[in-house]
């Protein structure tokens, strides 16, 4: 009867321990399965704040406008001087001492053509008026002092008008002095519309501009060297007949 007693305690020792063990892995399974659930979830949730992080401070990083930069991306950039801007109108603080915008630069460059076109007229027109000249008598004077011999400056208000025929539809290419730029501040005064391509009339008639991208640089390339050119010849001209007072021929 002892040795049945013995085997009892034995077996239900062996049995005890068997439970034991068994809650013991139940529990270790219960507390670290949801560390194994959620780890992968605290991981994606790490990388989702960086990736949301990164896009916003590349996007403060802008760097700031260099109108020196955008002007050197314009037709006119050519040999053997390339960029020249001695007087310093598209460095950072610009001729005048202020902060030149992209609009301030299309400014100078729909200036520049407008000088360009009026000189390589101006240049073409002074000596051959001297020669040729069937509407107004001016006993063949010098065209530096033609215009004070012909009736055109009895009527100076005709004259002022049919300008200002060309020139008011240049006034729809600036920007709005009353409005802002993208920053929210005040446009700066004298700019042009950053979507108006300078020089751009929307005058053709002869069908002369080219489709081609490179073949409409190359032409606006020569536009402006002939114009830059006509500019100082007409100039001399003027100086030369204003110092003399004869005919350049």
């Amino acid at each position: 009867r002892n040795r049945q007693w013995k085997l009892l305690g034995k077996v239900a020792v062996t049995f005890v321990r068997k439970m034991m063990i068994s809650l013991v892995s139940i529990s270790f399974a219960a507390f670290s399965g949801p560390s194994v659930v959620f780890a992968p979830a605290r991981t994606f949730l790490k990388m989702q704040a960086s990736a949301d992080v990164t896009p916003t401070e590349a996007a403060v990083e802008i760097p700031p406008f260099d109108p020196a930069t955008f002007a050197k991306t314009l037709p006119g950039i050519t040999g053997p001087l390339g960029f020249f801007d001695p007087a310093g109108f598209c460095s950072t603080d610009g001729a005048s001492n202020e902060q030149v915008t992209e609009g301030k630069v299309r400014f100078y460059r729909e200036v520049e053509l407008k000088h360009s076109r009026v000189a390589m007229l101006a240049a073409l027109g002074f000596p051959v008026a001297e020669q040729f000249h069937p509407l107004f008598a001016t006993d063949d004077a010098p065209s530096f002092s033609a215009f004070q011999q012909t009736p055109l400056q009895t009527f100076w208000p005709a004259v002022v008008f049919v300008i200002a025929i060309f020139e008011v539809f240049s006034v729809f290419t600036f920007q709005n002095p009353a409005s802002r730029s993208a920053t929210g501040e005040p446009v700066q005064p004298w700019t042009i519309r950053l979507d108006h391509e300078p020089g751009d009339l929307g005058f053709d008639p002869l069908g002369l501009k080219p489709t081609d991208p490179a073949e409409l640089l190359a032409m606006q390339n020569k536009e402006l060297n002939n114009g830059r050119l006509a500019m100082i010849a007409i100039a001399g001209m003027i100086v030369q007949e204003g110092v003399t007072g004869q005919k350049l021929f």
